[in-house]
This record gives structure tokens, sequence and C-alpha cells, in this order.
């Protein structure tokens, strides 16, 4: 699971619709409607806010609208709250890890993309996140973390 912190414009197609799909799941666990990815480290930011339905819907409609944007069809009438969540903080650490990591899927996946965006220094964040400073997210898995076993 990969909730982007950055901008879904950057995004692949194939990123982008996997990213629809995984945040519809984080929605689910979030709603308590499924017992898989209950400790998934993506959504330990998620549930530091006071409404993390709200957040997933809000990270949600912004993931829609994108992919109306580009002429994808997404349902919205899947998500599932229409609260609103305020902007949440994502470090400068994180996005430059984040872009790094997506850079590497699109040379492989979308050169052509991955050219249009490989000169950008400072990426734009997912409309809901407000960028301060500091190092990448202590829940982040960057590869070089052993996978911690889930009881």
């Amino acid at each position: 699971m990969r909730l982007w912190s950055l901008h879904p414009q950057y995004l692949d197609s194939k990123g982008l619709v996997a990213l629809w799909r995984e945040a519809l799941l984080a929605q689910a666990v979030l709603s308590g409607l499924t017992r898989g990815y209950t400790r998934h480290p993506q959504l330990e930011r998620f549930r530091e806010v006071p409404d993390s339905r709200a957040m997933i819907a809000a990270y949600l409609r912004e993931v829609a609208y994108e992919g109306g944007r580009r002429g994808y069809r997404f349902d919205r009438s899947r998500i599932r709250s229409e609260g609103s969540a305020g902007p949440v903080a994502v470090s400068i650490g994180q996005l430059h890890f984040e872009w790094r990591h997506l850079q590497s899927k699109l040379l492989a996946r979308d050169p052509e993309r991955h050219e249009r965006h490989r000169r950008i220094d400072e990426p734009m964040p997912h409309p809901m996140f407000t960028v301060i400073a500091g190092p990448m997210a202590s829940w982040e898995r960057d590869g070089t973390q052993k996978k911690r076993s889930v009881p």
C-alpha cells in the first residue's frame, strides 16, 4: 500500500489507478470494515488526526478529481465520509523520499512522464498536505529496515 504525499498529478496512469484502489482499501481499514492491513505503516498518519475517515475521504476526493481530469471515471459514491479535514503536515524529507521513489518507478513504467518531471526539485504535495521541515516520516519503510512480523 502506498498513499502518496505527492500531488497525484505526478503519477502515471498505473500509479493513479493503484492509488485509487489502495486509498479505498485504506478507507475500509479506517472504517473498521476489513481485518487486513490494520497495522499498515502508511495508515499511521491518518490515525493521528481527530477524524481519520474525513481525512481519507478528503484524500480520495483529490485522487478522484485528478482521475476525472484525465478522463477516468472513479466512482465517487465509494467515498464514505463527507466530513472535512484540515491540512495535515508532511515533512520535506518525506516528500523528497517519495519523489525519488516515484521517479524510479516512472523511469521503468513511463519514461516520458519521468523525463517531463525529472527537473522538478520541489514537488508539490497532495493538496491536503502542508509541507514542514523535517526528515522522512518514522512510519516510512525505505528498504533498509527489516520487516516487522505482525501477530
